[in-house]
């Protein structure tokens, strides 16, 4: 019995190789890059709220560096590995998606819950993550009164009303399966890894906020 199970196990569970665990790797890379990155650009924007000449004078110096005109292109292309090889494990077929979500709701784990929520906040975030890039490295040079006037054109607005809770999300979902998957963070120190998660959420969500209620009534 035990040697017909090792059997059927060899054949329908595929063993793991290292070329998976090489890409395992470079999605854990790439996800704190993008990770750290989100955290300096949500500071650098909410630069604003002090002043749109500080926001300016920040937006002028990786301008005149190039490193928007460099840096940008470079994330982007990490977004987009970063993407790749996260989509290896997204199921993307109607069947597969009500395995998963059946599943789910049988366990009712939350670190179940938690990689669904970083799956969904991950597809429309490509779209319109894609979108704002596009638009921000198209117009370039980035000024407060540019971000102001898209901000205040009303679509924009509902725009980044609803990507900045869905990037959010992503991030802090993402910092926890990151620290709880590579043993960073050990059983036991799991709860307080979330509470940190939601705090840290809740905090780039409210600066967010203020930001585009900064741009939204700034003058013209």
């Amino acid at each position: 019995m035990s040697k017909s199970l090792s059997i059927d196990t060899a054949v329908f569970v595929p063993s793991p190789s290292r070329s998976s665990a090489y890409f395992d790797w470079l999605q854990m890379l790439t996800g704190a890059a993008l990770i750290l990155f989100m955290w300096a650009h949500m500071i650098l924007v909410a630069s604003v709220i002090i002043g749109p000449g500080v926001m300016n004078a920040i937006a002028h110096f990786f301008e005149a560096t190039y490193m928007a005109q460099v840096g940008g292109p470079l994330i982007g292309l990490i977004f987009l590995l970063h993407f790749i090889l996260a989509a290896r494990k997204i199921p993307f077929r109607a069947e597969q998606q009500s395995r998963i979500w059946k599943h789910s709701r049988m366990l009712a784990h939350k670190d179940t819950w938690l990689w669904l929520v970083q799956v969904i906040t991950a597809m429309l975030i490509l779209i319109m993550g894609a979108i704002h890039m596009w638009v921000v490295l198209t117009d370039l040079p980035i000024t407060a009164e540019k971000s102001a006037a898209r901000i205040q054109g009303g679509f924009w607005m509902g725009f980044y009303l609803f990507l900045l809770p869905l990037v959010e999300l992503h991030v802090g979902v993402g910092l926890y399966r990151i620290a709880v998957k590579w043993g960073f963070v050990g059983r036991d120190k799991r709860p307080k890894m979330q509470r940190f998660e939601y705090a840290i959420t809740a905090v780039f969500i409210f600066i967010g906020l203020m930001a585009l209620l900064r741009f939204y009534f700034l003058a013209i």
